[in-house]
Parts: C-alpha cells; sequence; structure tokens
C-alpha cells in the first residue's frame, strides 16, 4: 500500500491502518486464504512501511517548517507595513497638530509666551525637514506614491516651496549626459511632465518652475559659454553661434508650449529668453553692420589684389555731377583713357559672396531684430549691399569701362564696354532677386519700404545714366570704325568705272567689309543686352548706320554702272540691316535703296519714280541732292525736273 499523506487524513483509526495492511499484504492475513499465514513476510512489509512512514514524516516537517518561514517572513512584511501606516497616520497627525499649533503661536503675545512660541517653532521645523527628507529618499527610490503623501502634507507648510526646489533639482540629475543641452531638455521635460501630475496638486506651477529653473542655469550657462568665447575674437562666428542659439532655443521654446505652464505660457517662455539673449541682442545689429562692412571691403581687395589692380578714386558729389553731365553733352573723355586689356573688372564670384554674406545677413536680421526694429535693421544692411556692390564694384567698373572706350576716330578699336554691360546686367538680376526675395518680406509692411524703393531706383538711375553714356559712345565707336573702314577702302573709281561693260564685282569691297563688322557688333549687341535694350541699341545703332552710309554715298559721283553697283552696295547694306530685326531701320535702307535707284533711271522716268510710294514723301531737296550726283545730270539737263 502507497504511503501518503492521505491516509492520514481525519478521522484516522490506528488498528484499522494496521488491520488494512496487514490483510493486503501476501501471507499476512488472520483467518489465513489462499496463502497460509507468513509471520516473517509481514514482518518484513512492516519494517519496510515503517521506514517509508518515517521518510515521510520528514518530508511533511521540511515542508512545515518552509511553510512556518513563510509566514514568519509575511507576517513580518505585514507587521512593517502596518508601522510604516501607523508612522504615517502619525506624520499626517502630528503635521495637522503643529501646524494649527504654529497658527495659534502666530496669535500669541511674544511677552507671555516666548518660550512656548519657540517650542512649537522648534517642532514645526523639524517636522517639516523631516517630511521634505522624507520626500527626497521617496523620490530617488521612485516611490511616486509616497512623494504624493508627504507633497500634502507639506503643501501647507513654508517648507513646500523647498520641497519642489528639491525635486526639480533631483529630477535634473543625470538628465544632461549628452552633448545637446537642447535636446536634453525636450526629453527631460516630456519625461517630468508625465509624473508630476501624478505628485503635486498643481502640476503646472511645478513644470513652469522646473523649465524657468532650466532656463536660468543651464541654457544661460550654455549661451554664455558659447557666444562669450568668440565674441571679440572671432565675430562671424558669434553672430553664427548667437543666430543658432537663438533659433534652437525658442524651437524648444515652441515644444514647451504643449505642456501646462500656467495660462499665459506663451509670455512666460518669451521672458526667459528674453533673459538670456537681451544683452546680446541690444548689440545684436551694431555687430552685423561692422562684420559686414569689414567683410565686403575685405571680399573687394581681395578681387583687386588678385587682378594686381589698385582702385582709381571716383570721384564724388557736385564735381563728379558736373564732369557727367559735361561727358553727355559733348561726348569727350574727361581724363585719359585706360587701356584695360579686355579686362571688365567684374567678377561673379565676388558678387556671389558679397550676395551671400548679405543673405545671411538678413536671415540674422529677421530671426534677431526686435519687430519693431526689423525693417530699420534690414534697411541698414541692405545699404551696406548697394554701397558694396552697386557703388564700390558695378559703378567703380563702369567708370573704368567708361574711361576704357576709345574715341571715335581710333582705328582698330576692341569695345569691350559691351561685355561690361552683360556682366553689370547679369549682377544687377541678381540683386534685384536678392531684393524681391529677402528683403522685401523683412519691410513689405513698413514705412522703410518706400525708403528701399526709392533707393534702389536712385541706384539703377545712376547705373542707367553710365550705361548709357558708354553704349553711345561705343556706338560711337562702331560708327567711327565703319568710317574708317570706307575712308580706306571706298575709291571713287569704284562708282566710275574705267569700263563701263566689264564689271565683275557685286558689291564693293568696302561694303562687304563694313557689313562683316556691323553683323560682328549686332551679334555682340544681343549678347550683351536683354529684353527691350537689345531693340533700343540695335534701333539706335541702324540709325547712326543708315546716317553714314546715306552721307557716304553722297559723297561720290555716279557713272551708269557706277549707280548700279551703288544699288547693288545697298542692296547688301538692306540685307546687312535685316538682322537687326528693326522694322525703322529696315525701313530706312528700303528708302535709301529706293533713292539709289535715281542714280540710274532714265531722265525720262525721274518724275515718275520720284512720284513712287517709296519717294513721294521725301523732302524734294534730297531727292535732287541725289540727282545731282549723276555724271549725266548737267549733259542731261536733269536739274529741271526739279525746277
Amino acid at each position: 500500500m502507497a504511503t501518503t499523506a492521505q491516509l492520514f487524513e481525519e478521522p484516522f483509526d490506528a488498528d484499522e491502518y494496521i488491520e488494512r495492511l496487514a490483510w493486503r499484504t501476501p501471507g499476512g492475513g488472520s483467518k489465513g486464504g489462499a496463502e497460509a499465514f507468513d509471520p516473517k513476510r509481514l514482518l518484513e512489509e512492516f519494517e519496510n512501511h515503517i521506514e517509508e512512514l518515517k521518510q515521510l514524516d520528514e518530508k511533511i516537517q521540511r515542508r512545515v517548517e518552509k511553510l512556518e518561514h513563510q509566514c514568519h517572513r509575511e507576517a513580518k512584511e505585514f507587521a512593517h507595513k502596518v508601522q510604516d501606516l501607523q508612522r504615517s497616520n502619525q506624520i499626517k497627525e502630528a503635521a495637522d497638530i503643529i501646524q494649527k499649533l504654529h497658527l495659534i503661536a502666530q496669535e500669541l503675545p511674544f511677552d507671555r509666551f516666548a518660550d512656548v512660541k519657540a517650542k512649537i517653532a522648534s517642532k514645526y521645523h523639524d517636522l517639516e525637514r523631516q517630511l521634505i527628507q522624507e520626500f527626497t529618499a521617496a523620490q530617488r527610490r521612485g516611490e511616486i506614491g509616497r512623494m504624493r503623501e508627504v507633497a500634502a502634507v507639506l503643501l501647507h507648510f513654508k517648507g513646500y516651496a523647498h520641497c519642489v526646489d528639491v525635486y526639480i533639482k533631483q529630477c535634473q540629475e543625470g538628465a544632461y549626459l549628452r552633448n545637446d543641452v537642447f535636446e536634453d531638455t525636450a526629453v527631460l521635460c516630456q519625461r517630468v511632465n508625465k509624473q508630476v501630475g501624478e505628485v503635486f496638486s498643481s502640476p503646472e506651477t511645478v513644470m513652469a518652475k522646473l523649465i524657468q529653473n532650466i532656463f536660468e542655469n543651464k541654457l544661460q550657462a550654455h549661451v554664455r559659454e558659447k557666444l562669450d568665447e568668440t565674441r571679440h575674437s572671432d565675430v562671424e562666428q558669434y553672430l553664427k553661434n548667437l543666430y543658432d542659439l537663438y533659433t534652437r532655443t525658442t524651437a524648444l521654446a515652441t515644444k514647451l508650449t504643449e505642456f501646462n505652464l500656467g495660462s499665459d505660457k506663451h509670455t512666460f517662455l518669451s521672458k526667459l529668453i528674453k533673459s538670456i539673449f537681451s544683452s546680446y541682442l541690444e548689440s545684436y545689429i551694431d555687430m552685423e553692420r561692422e562684420y559686414l562692412r569689414t567683410r565686403g571691403a575685405m571680399i573687394l581687395q581681395r578681387y583687386y589684389d588678385s587682378k594686381n589692380h589698385q582702385k582709381r578714386p571716383i570721384g564724388t558729389g557736385s564735381i563728379q555731377e558736373l564732369k557727367e553731365r559735361i561727358r553727355q553733352a559733348t561726348n569727350l573723355p574727361l581724363g585719359p583713357i585706360i587701356d584695360t586689356h579686355g579686362e571688365t573688372f567684374l567678377s561673379p564670384e565676388l558678387v556671389v559672396n558679397l550676395l551671400q554674406e548679405t543673405r545671411h545677413a538678413f536671415e540674422r536680421c529677421n530671426r534677431l531684430s526686435d519687430p519693431s526694429d526689423l525693417p530699420k535693421n534690414a534697411f541698414s544692411i541692405f545699404l551696406l549691399l548697394v554701397d558694396h556692390l552697386c557703388v564700390e564694384h558695378i559703378d567703380y567698373a563702369l567708370e573704368i569701362g567708361l574711361s576704357a572706350i576709345p574715341s571715335s576716330d581710333a582705328k582698330n578699336a576692341n569695345l569691350y564696354f559691351l561685355d561690361v554691360v552683360q556682366q553689370a546686367n547679369s549682377i544687377f538680376h541678381l540683386f534685384d532677386k536678392q531684393f524681391n526675395d529677402q528683403l522685401m518680406p523683412l519691410i513689405s509692411s513698413s514705412p522703410k519700404l518706400a525708403e528701399c524703393l526709392h533707393k534702389k531706383k536712385e541706384v539703377i538711375e545712376q547705373m542707367e545714366v553710365k550705361l548709357d553714356t558708354g553704349i553711345d559712345k561705343t556706338i560711337n565707336c562702331m560708327v567711327g570704325q565703319m568710317k574708317h573702314i570706307l575712308a580706306t577702302e571706298q575709291k571713287k573709281t569704284d562708282f566710275r568705272p574705267e569700263d563701263e561693260n566689264n564689271v565683275m564685282i557685286q558689291y564693293t569691297t568696302a561694303c562687304s567689309k563694313v557689313c562683316a563688322y556691323v553683323s560682328r557688333q549686332v551679334e555682340h549687341v544681343r549678347k550683351s543686352m536683354d529684353g527691350k535694350n537689345v531693340d533700343t541699341v540695335l534701333m539706335e545703332l541702324g540709325v547712326r548706320f543708315h546716317r553714314l552710309i546715306h552721307e557716304h554715298l553722297q559723297q561720290y559721283s555716279y557713272s551708269s554702272m557706277g549707280g548700279m553697283l551703288a544699288i547693288c552696295d545697298v542692296a547688301e547694306y538692306r540685307r546687312c540691316a535685316k538682322d537687326f530685326r528693326v522694322p525703322l531701320v529696315l525701313q530706312l535702307f528700303d528708302t535709301l535703296h529706293a533713292l539709289c535707284n535715281l542714280l540710274v533711271v532714265a531722265p525720262d522716268n525721274l518724275k515718275q519714280v520720284c512720284s513712287g510710294e517709296q519717294l513721294t514723301n521725301l523732302d524734294r531737296n534730297l531727292l535732287h541732292a541725289f540727282v545731282q550726283l549723276r555724271l549725266d545730270y548737267r549733259s542731261a539737263r536733269l536739274g529741271r525736273h526739279f525746277s
């Protein structure tokens, strides 16, 4: 029979248990049976069973001891919990009592109850200190419930604020281990925000105090360290650091607005930011302007040094304006002509650098300026850009370019001013783009807008005056070069060939060379100008080109075959004029072509030709002047047709 604890369950009868054991043992029954009674076997079975009972007893004893030990441990833990609860309750009770006594003591006269008041105050402060120590220990253990209980008790004590300070100090321990104070702050506030509502009755006040503590200590120290080390040694890095730190601080403040910080959290956070940066922001624009002034001058000087060029002083004020008016009126060079060897003294790289610096300055200005000062500050940055880019670079290049334009009677002159025009236009487009993209948004709703637009207009007009003067002088040089070609290549015999019947050319050499030169200049103008400026310049060039040819043809006498050659030349000039793509210019050469027909038309048909569509509106003196160029004018009595 298996020996188990179930055999001894109540009610238990020992005699019955032994009888049942003997009966189940073969040869052990008292009345015999199928097998004879065997006392030895029964004794052996009893001995084995007694051994099993001993083992069972040991097993049960061990289990009992284990259960007793567990019971003692749980009883002890329970007793501790009861003691803690009792002690906690005694704290609450003591706090309530001492709080009431403290309030009563305030009303007692000092002279009669000084000793009592002192004892109450001492007990008050001791209990307050114990509560704060208990709160601190609970916070270190992470016992939120205990922290909440103690904080609730301390709420009515003067030391409650100190309890909050302790909490704020401890929750920052180990929070700033990375090298990013802004990210660490965001993570810390996110974590504390989840906990603070479980501990304090006014979590928004505690969160606001935590954030204030971080701003006034961690962030302020970080900002001061980063800025003070570069403020006087590296202004460029200082401005970059100031922009970056202010941007990251405002971005952090935006994240923190998702927490409950009280009724006016935006004003609260703005004041904290101002307390950190106010001393730096007050001097920002002065440092920005000084940096841009120095940096712009350095960029300019570095460029001219690379060209091994010493800048010439350019006059200003009334004397310069007077010289400009004289130059425009007379088209005379005022000063020596400079050979620039094709150098325009305009640098795309320099322009990009200046615009890049100004773009960064506008970005910093937008971020760091007080809204009321933003338009004024942005305008001051714009004025520096105008000075460095428009005056010191573009205007200087135009002055040098004007001085380098040769006189109109110069031979084989290289005309580089159009290259200056091309680059100046490209640069001004970039300047205009920055004006619209970056300056306008900063000033568009302020009175400074009109001032900026006026300044821009003034700069444009000053540049246009010099561009127009230079282009006019350049066109004069072009016409002078054409005149030189005609003077050297055109022979009188071209239009009075010795053998009228043996003329093999389609047009004269002078015409061919002039047209080739004009075509190159037209192409040059197209590459150098844009928009309506192309048509304006080509119209002026075309009109002067026509005037030159018109006056040139009136210097010769024409035989019949010479007149035909003149018509061929004008036809070639007209073909060249088509490249101008200016209707007026083509019309002028059409009329000139019709005038040249007067050199070859039969005398009897002169009157009919003069009444033709293209000539009928011309002055008869002009028609007569052309007819007088014919060799047969006197012999054929052609003057009678104009009497």
